[in-house]
């Protein structure tokens, strides 16, 4: 699953709640605008927690490809020299 459609997921799913929370529950103007920014704040906050996590993974991931590709790399240049130096000169 994609970062992005799992965010979007989770954003989709928050707004649901939030809207089947407002109409279940009647309430003052006052007290309803209080309930929605509380929860766009609280929506807020966990998308960016999630897109944190989301990044941190994906930097681990990164970081771990550019260690396995420098070990490559190292492996290939002995190869190459143990070749070099196996082949007869002429």
């Amino acid at each position: 699953m994609s970062a992005g459609k799992f965010i979007g997921g989770f954003a989709v799913g928050a707004a649901i709640g939030a809207i089947a929370g407002i109409l279940l529950a009647p309430k003052s103007g006052e007290e309803t605008r209080k309930m929605l920014s509380d929860s766009a704040k609280d929506l807020a906050k966990r998308a960016d927690e999630t897109a944190k996590q989301i990044q941190s993974k994906a930097d681990d991931a990164v970081s771990e490809l550019q260690k396995k590709g420098e070990e490559i790399k190292g492996k290939i240049q002995d190869l190459i020299s143990k070749q070099k130096k196996e082949q007869p000169e002429g």
